[in-house]
């Protein structure tokens, strides 16, 4: 919680930080980088920094904080702390980069400020910092702690299915022959790849496959970047990557996961594009656990030839009780599907229904509010952004 004096400097200022934020972070990772380049060329999405949507990202997280501490002192924002500190996790973020941050973060905020900066300023910004920074720690070493250290490993690529045109999905195995972590259906693990040029480029790719396999299953679409550069990862990966090649992963990540649902709970699975592959992780599950509540099956795709993992996907759905699938394309739906973007108007939401969106930030918008509604509380709708979330970065 902001001390009082802090918390009045905060609310007066916030409208002159919040303004400026998307300069500062631009400014602050130009000086970090600069200074340290090994964490743009080892840890860093160079292709995010490109399109400058990771200081997107960096600037929503920030003032939606420091909002939340002003406007609400007696809680916490801990969904957005938990999903921010496992992608960190993820990533292998140390608790001594926290300090780093601080030195350009607020080496930039002076710069732009300049005089608005003065002691009592920079002394309330930086208990926000703080309290942010310290809370990430915090969760981002329970995390470590519950999973045996920031451990990196070695896995082997034992199949590999092209699923479409531009999405492969690897299947692969312990390179050291011990034991696979367990996973929970929606989880992420981070993959680092040596690129042509040295970088050693780090991505994150949601794991497709019901928990309590030894093999690792992820999907991977390949990005075409249009006006900007190809996805670097994900090129190598369908350019490069075969059978019995090794990868380095990191432990499973990820909150967006199926918690204390209740044998008959209501859910609503909603996916867009790739945003499929947690999505039949968790049907695997509640196929596997013999789930008998209603459950809504959501997708929406270009067309069923680019529907990943489509099979498994009605597969598991078909395993369920009391499943329904509804699925949307933008052409060649045919008789049995639907033809457009996900449109819920004519979907029954049974009352209690907890809904796990994952795909583009414009499809989780849509549904979301179709969803609200429709009556579906804004506390039990969950979702998964793949790269920087800029949920919070494009509210208002």
């Amino acid at each position: 919680m902001l001390s009082e004096q802090s918390a009045a400097t905060v609310r007066a200022t916030l409208p002159v930080v919040g303004g400026a934020i998307g300069e500062i972070t631009e400014r602050f990772y130009a000086a970090m980088f600069a200074a340290r380049p090994e964490l743009l060329r080892d840890l860093f999405n160079r292709g995010n920094q490109a399109a400058g949507t990771q200081r997107q990202a960096l600037a929503g997280s920030i003032a939606a904080f420091a909002t939340h501490l002003v406007d609400r002192p007696g809680q916490r924002p801990d969904a957005m702390l938990s999903r921010i500190a496992h992608k960190h996790a993820s990533l292998g973020v140390t608790a001594e980069q926290y300090a780093l941050v601080h030195e350009h973060l607020f080496a930039a905020i002076a710069e732009v400020l300049g005089e608005a900066v003065t002691p009592e300023v920079a002394a309330a910004w930086d208990e926000v910092y703080w309290l942010m920074a310290n809370a990430l720690t915090a969760i981002e070493q329970r995390l470590y702690e519950e999973r045996g250290g920031n451990q990196w490993r070695e896995w082997e690529v034992v199949g590999r299915v092209e699923e479409t045109a531009d999405v492969a999905m690897f299947r692969l195995r312990p390179a050291d022959g011990r034991p696979a972590p367990d996973f929970r259906a929606g989880q992420y693990v981070s993959v680092q790849v040596e690129l042509a040029d040295g970088a050693r480029q780090i991505r994150q790719y949601s794991l497709c496959a019901a928990p309590g396999s030894p093999i690792r299953q992820f999907s991977v679409k390949r990005v075409h970047g249009g006006a900007a550069p190809d996805g670097e990862v994900s090129n190598h990966l369908h350019a490069r990557v075969c059978v019995g090649d090794r990868l380095r992963m990191s432990a499973p990540y990820g909150d967006l996961v199926l918690t204390d649902v209740r044998a008959d709970a209501p859910l609503l699975l909603a996916s867009a594009g790739i945003g499929v592959t947690p999505m039949v992780a968790m049907l695997g599950q509640l196929a596997d656990h013999g789930h008998e509540g209603p459950v809504l099956v959501v997708h929406g795709d270009r067309s069923p030839a680019e529907h990943a993992l489509r099979a498994d996907h009605e597969a598991y759905a078909g395993k369920l009780a009391d499943a329904s699938v509804h699925f949307w394309y933008e052409t060649g739906a045919g008789a049995a599907h639907r033809t457009g973007l996900v449109d819920l108007t004519g979907v029954a939401v049974p009352r209690g229904t907890r809904a796990y969106l994952c795909g583009p930030l414009p499809f989780m918008r849509a549904v979301r509010a179709q969803l609200i509604g429709k009556g579906v509380a804004p506390a039990d709708i969950h979702y998964e952004v793949f790269g920087p979330d800029l949920w919070l970065a494009q509210e208002g």
